[in-house]
């Protein structure tokens, strides 16, 4: 017991330099009493168009590093409970906070922002006043459909609460989140030790490796409300592209094709890579 004590005080992992430059660029905006980090900047002098980018999990926003600097490091409350259709809310109030909320928006997802989009194009399907008019989507791998998605053993305890769950989010480590993460990737993407470090050391900013379980909640929202977003999916005109990779083994990546064929009316492309 005392070595169990000993490691569950250990101090979180320490910043690169990369990533300390990376969360100097910090801005925020509050959401009910939270502190929202975001960042924003002008594309292609002229250009009138207006991409917003939602991240995966358990990384953030880091996940757009090489091609955007910033973004990261808002407040992860606990107890608290993590929802859609909050994260919804939050990208909503951001657009409001920076005056785009009459503007077409072109909406760029990755893995868990996938369903976040998801909610965002039901809530433009039901044309609701105040909420963003969405012009394009692109959804990248992640959980559009949760008829094909295999979660690890490790989500499945996690997502299922329990006493387990606030014992494993301490008991995690690096070696088990690098594990985990790595075959995420296809071989010719896959991070490097260093950037797999800096996923981790983010993941722990504002304690959020103790909220891992709360947020593995969607996971369970996806299955109770996929008639609410696949049918968004079938049902609106605005181009949606898909673009997806083999993740572990083809058959995944073709469970997904056969899902996107049978149920995204509206598909404008689908990629892979």
């Amino acid at each position: 017991m005392p070595l169990l004590a000993a490691y569950l005080h250990i101090p979180p992992p320490q910043f690169s330099p990369a990533l300390h430059s990376w969360k100097s660029s910090t801005k925020f905006f509050t959401y009910k009493g939270l502190s929202i980090f975001y960042q924003d900047s002008v594309g292609v002098v002229g250009s009138p168009e207006i991409v917003v980018l939602l991240h995966g999990f358990p990384t953030s926003s880091y996940d757009w590093y090489k091609i955007w600097e910033g973004f990261g490091f808002s407040d992860k409350p606990r107890p608290h409970h993590y929802s859609i259709f909050e994260q919804a809310s939050i990208v909503e109030a951001l657009l409001r906070h920076l005056g785009l909320q009459n503007c077409r928006i072109n909406l760029l997802s990755h893995d868990y922002g996938d369903i976040v989009a998801h909610e965002l194009l039901y809530r433009y399907k039901q044309n609701r006043s105040g909420r963003l008019t969405i012009k394009s989507l692109c959804l990248s791998n992640g959980g559009i459909f949760p008829e094909t998605h295999r979660p690890l053993l490790l989500q499945k305890l996690l997502k299922d609460g329990g006493v387990l769950s606030p014992i494993l989010t301490r008991l995690m480590n690096f070696f088990v989140f690098s594990r985990g993460l790595t075959p995420v990737f296809v071989l010719y993407t896959r991070p490097s030790e260093s950037e797999l470090w800096d996923m981790w050391a983010g993941s722990h900013n504002n304690d959020g490796n103790l909220v891992i379980d709360s947020l593995l909640q969607y996971i369970n929202q996806r299955k109770k409300f996929r008639r609410r977003w696949v049918g968004a999916l079938t049902s609106v005109t605005i181009p949606i592209s898909f673009y997806l990779w083999a993740t572990g083994s083809y058959k995944s990546l073709s469970r997904v094709f056969e899902a996107v064929q049978e149920n995204a009316a509206a598909v404008y492309s689908v990629d892979s890579g």
